[in-house]
């Protein structure tokens, strides 16, 4: 039976000198920004507000409602299923595709260029691409049986449980997350797949450490 280490991480985040003005420019930046840009502005809401909203929206489609007043738009983009994607690219493609429909679909808009159709924003309102360099850091706690991994999670910052829960799924390219994965290979299969099955994008940190432990305490 293998030891659980706690891991947590810091981002670094920094600018990348990309903006967008309109639809047109925010289809191009998606297009060229790094994975851990798409990581970053889809994500970023769930780690800053996850005691506040449980369906935080992400950094593309805010912008989209809210500065250049695009309802019909942003509701799209917000309403992309984040939790079924286990790869950044594909995550990408959803966003491209459903810009890309938006613009085909307006009169003297096409991908690429700007058109005076087209909502365009002046300086100091346009969305700024911004990245994370990502710190992965061991915690003091581990784990070798149930016992010892429920004391532990009780203790973790909610960076750690994020870490494991969030980040693992898009590390991994799984459907799983470092809990259950861990869970499975002790043959704890049945706290595994309810781990598994938990929609960590429809509940704040506090209430998925809180489901966790009681799926342990039901199943262990």
């Amino acid at each position: 039976m293998g030891e659980f280490r706690f891991y947590t991480r810091l981002n670094l985040v920094r600018l990348l000198g990309l903006r967008a003005r309109c639809i047109s420019e925010l289809y191009e930046g998606i297009k060229k920004i790094p994975p851990a840009a798409i990581y970053h502005h889809t994500h970023r809401f769930l780690q800053q507000h996850s005691y506040l909203s449980p369906e935080p929206p992400n950094d593309f489609a805010y912008w989209v409602t809210n500065s250049l007043k695009i309802k019909d738009l942003g509701e799209r983009l917000a309403s992309i299923d984040t939790v079924r994607f286990t790869k950044i690219e594909d995550l990408r493609k959803e966003f491209l595709r459903i810009l890309e429909d938006w613009l085909g679909a307006h009169r003297g808009v096409t991908v690429g260029s700007i058109s005076h159709d087209e909502p365009f924003l002046p300086g100091g309102e346009e969305f700024n691409f911004m990245s994370c360099v990502t710190f992965v850091i061991p915690t003091n706690y581990a784990a070798k049986d149930v016992k010892e991994f429920e004391d532990a999670l009780l203790k973790i910052t909610a960076d750690s449980l994020y870490f494991h829960i969030f980040e693992a799924r898009l590390r991994l390219g799984k459907d799983e997350n470092d809990f259950s994965l861990w869970f499975r290979d002790m043959g704890k299969t049945k706290i595994a797949d309810e781990i598994t099955r938990l929609d960590p994008y429809n509940i704040t940190l506090d209430g998925l450490r809180k489901k966790i432990l009681e799926l342990i305490r039901i199943y262990g």
